[in-house]
């Protein structure tokens, strides 16, 4: 696979990605990039016949969704930076021509550093959780997690309201993720937002409510609760951080009950699946329990966010930080569209793939009253 990295280095001006393979959703791609309140992004339009769909992804994502694209997708890319045109054939062979696309001088200069988070910076709440020192500076033992929590504001600034919102963390644990949520709509948007977290461990919400009020988190409260009882007020941002196994579908079908705007969820522990797959063309793969145990876990993910397209949502499976650092690597991002509609062919897409592998996911029938039972669009 062509390494893409150098090539956007460069700053890249457009891409067009086309010669879509057999099974591909996409008849064709492009690429170009905005500003989206004075930040850097990188609009995708996805073309599926004549219907075009569109996301605005930040530099890590958009390298990331171009890679996957060209790998699974494309037979051929077309990329073009003010130095060189690539073309890639087949993710493998590259050939390299002088420009033929000049730069948005807008986009050249100036560009917004990646991280949400800057160090060097003092953030009040990672200074109490222990790290950053009070002038800002990084702990090294705690990089990994510096690094964590500005991936997810990464990935979540681009789809969060810029407004008022009410917002629900399921299994909030340690709430790094919670805190850092807060900090970025109510501390840098200055937005009057609310956060509840909600986790089943009493001396961990205790921890987590002294912490909120040392920092002066007025609208940031945590409660003891079980995801799958509670009764709270509807929320239009609905978060799941390493809810265990089918807890996870639990938040993800009150979410979709609560018609939340965004979905955020990164599964963990997805044992549901193990037994149930079973496909004879994959027994090579199978039979070893390692293999069939992260199988399962991909093959569960897959299954939420077809099941979310399906009920209305704008949903992608995207790389939260890197294997090194966590196993527990994958955020379903979920944005609910503005027509509401559900999506008859995204379930038939469902069956077949939960036909062929012999699967009975939990989220389906958590969601049984409200998935489309024809074909097209309803």
């Amino acid at each position: 696979m062509v390494e893409l990295k150098p090539l956007l280095d460069e700053g890249l001006t457009r891409a067009v990605l086309s010669n879509p393979r057999r099974d591909s959703p996409y008849s064709k791609v492009t690429v170009r990039p905005v500003l989206v309140d004075q930040q850097l992004r990188y609009q995708f339009e996805y073309r599926q016949g004549a219907k075009a769909t569109h996301a605005n992804l930040l530099p890590l994502e958009a390298e990331n969704e171009l890679e996957a694209l060209i790998r699974r997708d494309f037979r051929q890319a077309l990329l073009q930076t003010p130095v060189h045109d690539y073309q890639v054939l087949n993710g493998e062979k590259l050939l390299r021509r002088p420009p033929t696309a000049a730069p948005d001088a807008s986009l050249t200069h100036d560009r917004p550093k990646r991280r949400v988070l800057a160090e060097g910076e003092a953030v009040p709440f990672l200074v109490e959780l222990g790290v950053m020192t009070p002038d800002g500076k990084v702990r090294a033992q705690r990089y990994d997690k510096f690094r964590q929590v500005n991936r997810f504001l990464e990935l979540v600034d681009t789809v969060l309201p810029n407004r008022p919102v009410r917002i629900v963390d399921f299994g909030s644990g340690k709430s790094y993720l919670t805190f850092a949520l807060y900090h970025l709509l109510a501390v840098q948007r200055g937005l009057d937002v609310e956060v509840v977290g909600l986790d089943l461990k009493e001396e961990v919400i205790e921890r987590c409510k002294a912490l909120a009020q040392t920092l002066g988190y007025e609208r940031l409260r945590f409660e003891v609760g079980d995801i799958a009882l509670f009764e709270g007020e509807r929320a239009d941002v609905v978060v799941s951080l390493h809810a265990c196994d089918t807890a996870t579908d639990a938040a993800l079908a009150r979410a979709v009950e609560w018609r939340a705007e965004v979905i955020l969820a990164v599964p963990c522990c997805q044992h549901e699946l193990f037994e149930q797959v079973r496909d004879d063309a994959l027994s090579p793969l199978l039979d070893h329990g390692i293999l069939r145990e992260r199988f399962a876990s991909l093959a569960t993910d897959a299954a939420r966010a077809q099941l979310l397209r399906a009920v209305g949502y704008d949903a992608h499976v995207v790389e939260f930080v890197d294997l090194e650092h966590t196993a527990k690597n994958l955020l379903i991002r979920a944005v609910r569209r503005g027509d509401t509609v559900t999506d008859a062919e995204a379930m038939s897409r469902y069956r077949t793939f939960k036909g062929r592998l012999g699967i009975d996911p939990a989220l389906e029938r958590a969601l049984a009253d409200v998935l489309p039972k024809g074909g097209g669009v309803s």
